[in-house]
This record gives structure tokens, C-alpha cells and sequence, in this order.
């Protein structure tokens, strides 16, 4: 069976994986950006947004390992957009413009339905109103035998979490304090849900922490 994947997830020192007051222009929350310098740095950054340069060191060959054997990908409402409730039309498509850069079908969680959303460059957005197994399960079977990737946001990455549904999670910690925003461990016993370091690298901006479900 395909894995369900947590790649490349920025969090904060003190375990925030956003700030707060998400909003249209605090996509990440106030001062959410932060968490992301490791990855604005890099050449698999640049390379999505079709520019030149960027670095190649550990934090590069991370993030681009969160893309290999990839089917589909999981979102909350939330990593979405910054519509909230019912949707008011479907003028918003997403924040990445025309050509999103997941190149494969993604399943968004939301308790509004909307239909499916095509995208230049193989995206399909497709909105998932029966739960996160359900997504999980209709994402696995678009994947075609490759693995699942879980982009979150904080709340959605717990809540799979919570179900024991992550195989796998990557942690790009940021030495940065943020203090308040969401916490990606409140609530969570990780030992008791069965899971466990696997490792650990130090890349240019964040240090890398794999975690494992154990069988």
C-alpha cells in the first residue's frame, strides 16, 4: 500500500507550524514566512517559480525528495485559499496562479462542496466533504500505487496524526521563536500513537527530523 507522507513541513523551535491571523495576506499567519526561509532559498524553490539560481545543499536535496514518487497530494480548506465557510462563487483557484505546482490530483478537505477544479500542468483540485479517510482513501487510489503526500495545514496534518495515518513525517526546523500561532503537537502523544525519530540532518537554514509510525 502507498504511504501517506508529511514532507517538508516548516515548524518553528517551539513547535508552531503557523502564526497567527491567517488571512489573504498572511497566507502562513503573521510572521508565518519565517518558517519558510530554508525553502525560498533553495533551487527547488526557484526552479517552480521558473527562475535561475538558488542553493543545492541539504536543504535542496531535502525539499526535492519531497516530491519523488508523489501520486497525489492532501490539503486542508485552509492551504487552499482564505475563503472561509460556504464557498460565495469559485473565482478563487488556489494561491499559486494557473499552473499550481503539484502536477498531479489534489484533495482538499472542506464541509462545503464545490466541484472539481481543473488546473494547467495536471493539477486537479477536488473537494472532499466526507472526512479525512474518505480523502485519504479516494487520493490513494488516484496515486495509482505511489504514495500520498499530506501538505497540511497544522490542524489537518494533527488530525491524521491523531488517526495514526502518517507513515511518514519530515520536520524543517527553523531556529526561530515564534510563541503563539498553531502548535503541531498540542494534544498528540506522539509515542503513544506509535511514533518515533528516524533521524535527523542540519541543513543550511533548518534541521531535518524524520519521524516514523512504527508497525
Amino acid at each position: 500500500m502507498s504511504k501517506l507522507r508529511v514532507q517538508s513541513f516548516a515548524l518553528s523551535l517551539d513547535g508552531y507550524g503557523a502564526g497567527l491571523h491567517q488571512d489573504l495576506h498572511n497566507p502562513i499567519g503573521v510572521r508565518g514566512l519565517e518558517l519558510m526561509d530554508w525553502f525560498f532559498n533553495t533551487r527547488a524553490w526557484r526552479e517552480m517559480h521558473g527562475q535561475e539560481g538558488g542553493d543545492t545543499g541539504i536543504d535542496h536535496r531535502m525539499a526535492m525528495q519531497g516530491f519523488d514518487g508523489i501520486g497525489a497530494w492532501i490539503l486542508g480548506r485552509n492551504m487552499f485559499g482564505p475563503v472561509r465557510g460556504p464557498w460565495p462563487d469559485e473565482q478563487w483557484k488556489g494561491w499559486w496562479g494557473e499552473e499550481p505546482p503539484y502536477h498531479v490530483p489534489v484533495f482538499v478537505l472542506t464541509h462545503h462542496a464545490r466541484p472539481p477544479l481543473p488546473m494547467k500542468g495536471g493539477t486537479v483540485f477536488h473537494f472532499v466533504t466526507d472526512g479525512i479517510e474518505a480523502a485519504l482513501q479516494r487520493a490513494r487510489d488516484a496515486a495509482g500505487g505511489k504514495d500520498v503526500r499530506l501538505g497540511g495545514g497544522v490542524a489537518t496534518v494533527r488530525q491524521y496524526l491523531r488517526a495514526q495515518l502518517v507513515d511518514e513525517l519530515h520536520l524543517a526546523v527553523r531556529p526561530v521563536l515564534l510563541g503563539r500561532g498553531e502548535h503541531l503537537f498540542d494534544g498528540l502523544d506522539l509515542p503513544a500513537l506509535g511514533y518515533a525519530c528516524a533521524g535527523s540532518v542540519a541543513g543550511e537554514r533548518a534541521t531535518h527530523v524524520m519521524l516514523r509510525r512504527q508497525p
